[in-house]
């Protein structure tokens, strides 16, 4: 029931909803006035000028919530239809626009016991997985922000690297290097959202103590598996949930944004103004060229805006008067998005599909598992038979048995001759050698026996631990397989088999919210038709009984179209007011903008040469991915190849010196030595060195008189000049002896040569 409602219609306009957060407790107490209400029956909302000049304006779209409304009830109306065919395998993107301190946050995220649409999809998408029959479903998460148009990956080792964007014709736009995290239940999604929400770019304004300095993006791709499909194959549907917090519109003279805040601000600002470009080309209908590659923003929501993706903009509002204008524009904002037309396609099959690696994975384990297994048993049967033929061989120790054979000596008395006794004893004595011969024998082949059957006792020991070693590795083998496969099998979630009679009440109580919401919206619909039908009926002619009648129809309609008239020109008279706002704050990030490249336009004036300066200008290429201009070859400069002896400037090293200071520096120094000459000529050459290095001081000056000439510092001549002629017109001392004691002054201000020194010395 619910996929015949998301899949009704091939072209579909972006599902434009408003909401108008509660008075805030500073607004209470300041004695604001409500403004703006909103009427959750008819999806309208009311916006009153409070200079009382012109009458309340109406808005309608397809959900309005006014302050009274709740979390469950804007997920209701605003996500549920949205996840639902996620689940299906269409793109869906639902994101909350307005000024700064409106309740975006509060309308994505939630607070506490208060959760918004983040989390409540999350709960949503397990919960089909529990009810999913006959599908193996595989759920991943990324987090990302943009900052001052750089995107930055939220889950990412570092959070302030900056990535790119790129773009294929498979799938779009993408942020190359972005991490996605698979994710089993709706616990681990949401640590995964906090983990990147504590990165996220936060910061205090006049109007937010936690103001969002950045668009975030959480993104939840759902892959489904069908088994055994209407036509006996496997498919897979990929559905991506796009959950998107804008930064909010600022004012500076609102917000007091300076510094950071405010180029922030001016980043944020623009990017919105590309967001309401896109839009004001989407609807216009004649415009040949979308402009999404004028922002960042734009670009990752290019699918979302005119594209293959479901969407559902939420515009939040600000109920107090000092907000009029913000909350009007926002209005318009908002009316303007409902006419753009997307066309929504159910992703079946991608190439980029990963729940057909992790199948193919999982196969290719288990039948790696069952391989091995097989192997180990056989190898089991042919080593037990072996092991046994040859154990029976050694089976014990090989035991000598000495035999001792008795001859008996018979001795004949009568009857033998002396010939015959000795023939006798010398076979006997032969039978004796031959026997302890053959005995000697068997006890050397006893011998061999025992060494041969210790030498095999060794081999089959060896045998042994090596098959146990084997099999040790072989169990380590599959214990790791079976780890991998079961990771895998726990990462890739089977519908189903978490079904409870609760989870079904669920989503039966869900479908049916879903068919009242498709009714509700057909009656507004209606309600609207007839409002537009009898607003035509006004221009129809009409056949009248009397003169009277007719001048009493056309006096209502003259009053009907007279009241509409001066809507128009009240809205005209806005819209040029709001266009010139516009305009102002355009002109002012322009202004600042144009200070900044006049600034940087100035450093490489006096600090680059010309010619390197059209160098780079030749090798700069424009990077449409990046959106940027690059250098090609960076990695082959110079400054990069060239080793780097020590920082350009460190605590503890010698401070960096001008080429002015180095060759002063170096004459002052440089002393020619001549090892043939005297030690005197060393020190005239010093003296002359330093002599040198004085006259170019501009602090000394040359001083000439009894004591000797030299240089002396020109703050002691000056003060010694001032008290020379304070000292003539006060005193009556001859001149002598005014001359000997400044000349004496002088003589002791003046530094030593280093000849002088030598001479003393």
């Amino acid at each position: 029931m619910a996929s015949s409602l998301v899949t009704s219609k091939k072209d579909e306009c972006v599902r434009v909803m408003v909401r108008i957060r509660p008075m805030s407790n500073k607004e209470k107490q300041d004695g604001r006035q409500v403004v703006a209400t909103a009427n959750f029956d008819r999806a309208e909302v009311s916006l009153v000028n409070p200079a009382g000049t012109e009458p309340p304006k109406s808005f309608t779209f397809d959900a309005a919530f006014g302050a009274d409304s709740t979390q469950p009830q804007v997920y209701d109306s605003a996500a549920t239809e949205i996840v639902e065919a996620v689940m299906e395998g269409y793109n869906g993107t639902i994101f909350a626009y307005g000024q700064t301190g409106a309740g975006k946050s509060h309308t994505m995220e939630g607070y506490g016991d208060q959760p918004g649409i983040i989390p409540n999809s999350f709960k949503h998408i397990f919960g089909k997985v529990a009810i999913a029959k006959n599908k193996r479903i595989l759920v991943r998460a990324s987090y990302l922000e943009i900052y001052n148009e750089e995107i930055r990956d939220l889950l990412g080792k570092d959070p302030r690297a900056r990535l790119d964007l790129k773009e294929n014709a498979d799938s779009g736009v993408y942020v190359k290097g972005l991490t996605a995290q698979v994710v089993k239940d709706a616990a681990e999604i949401d640590h995964v959202m906090q983990m990147g929400k504590k990165n996220r770019s936060v910061g205090a304004t006049l109007m937010n103590q936690t103001s969002s300095r950045s668009h975030s993006i959480f993104t939840i791709v759902v892959e489904c598996l069908s088994e055994n499909g209407v036509d006996g194959k496997d498919h897979v549907c990929v559905g991506k949930l796009n959950l998107v917090d804008l930064a909010g519109s600022e004012r500076q003279s609102k917000t007091g944004a300076t510094g950071d805040r405010l180029q922030e601000a001016n980043k944020i600002n623009l990017s919105l103004s590309a967001l309401g470009n896109v839009i004001s080309a989407l609807v216009d209908g004649k415009s040949k060229h979308i402009p999404y590659r004028d922002s960042k923003l734009t670009r990752l929501l290019q699918d979302s805006l005119g594209g293959n993706t479901k969407t559902v903009m939420i515009a939040n509002c600000g109920p107090a008067e000092y907000n009029y204008e913000e909350t009007l524009t926002t209005l318009r904002y908002a009316s303007r998005a409902k006419n753009i037309k997307n066309k929504p396609k159910i992703n079946e099959d991608p190439k980029d599909a990963m729940i057909r690696e992790f199948q193919e994975e999982i196969e290719a384990l288990k039948a790696k598992l069952l391989a091995m297994q097989e192997q180990g048993g056989q190898g089991g049967e042919g080593g037990g038979g072996g092991i046994g033929g040859e154990g029976s061989v050694a089976a014990g120790p090989v035991e000598i048995v000495e035999v001792e054979k008795v001859v008996e000596k018979v001795i004949v008395e009568k009857g033998v001759s002396e010939e015959e006794a000795r023939a006798i004893a010398e076979k006997a004595r032969r039978e004796k050698e031959e026997m302890l011969k053959k005995t000697q024998d068997d006890i050397a082949n006893a011998a061999k026996d025992k060494a041969l059957a210790e030498s095999n006792k060794r081999e089959i020991e060896l045998k042994l631990e090596r098959e146990r070693q084997q099999a040790l590795e072989i169990e380590r083998q599959q214990k790791a397989l079976q780890d991998k496969l079961a990771s895998l099998q726990a990462k890739l979630l089977i519908g189903g088999e978490m079904m409870t009679k609760a989870a079904q009440q669920e989503d039966e109580l869900r479908r049916t919210k879903l068919e009242l919401e498709e009714r509700k919206r057909q009656e507004l619909n209606l309600a609207r038709e007839l409002a537009e039908q009898e607003e035509s009926n006004l221009m129809r002619e009409e056949k009248y009984q009397s003169l009277q009648e007719e001048a009493e129809a056309k006096a209502r309609k003259l009053k009907k179209v007279y009241g509409k008239v001066k809507e128009v020109l009240a809205e005209i008279k806005q819209l040029e007011k709001a266009h010139g706002r516009e305009r102002e704050d355009l002109l002012d990030t322009i202004r600042e903008l144009t200070a900044q490249l006049k600034l940087r336009t100035l450093v490489l004036d006096y600090f680059m040469p010309p010619e390197a300066m059209a160098m780079l200008e030749a090798r700069a290429r424009w990077n449409d991915e990046e959106d940027n201009y690059t250098l090609d070859k960076l990695e082959l400069a110079g400054n990069t190849l060239r080793p780097r002896q020590r920082p350009p400037s460190a605590s503890g090293l010698r401070r960096p010196e001008t080429s002015s200071d180095k060759s002063r520096s170096s004459k002052a120094k440089y002393v020619a030595v001549d090892h043939e000459n005297e030690d005197d000529d060393d020190d005239d050459e010093i003296a002359r060195a330093e002599e040198l290095e004085l006259a170019r001081n501009p602090f000394f000056v040359y001083v000439s008189d009894d004591d000797g000439d030299g240089y002396a510092p020109a703050s002691s001549m000056r003060k010694k000049a001032s008290a020379a002629a304070s000292s003539g017109s006060s005193s009556s001392r001859p001149k002598t002896a005014k001359k000997s004691s400044s000349s004496k002054s002088s003589s002791k201000s003046r530094p030593e040569t280093a000849k002088r020194r030598s001479e003393k010395a």
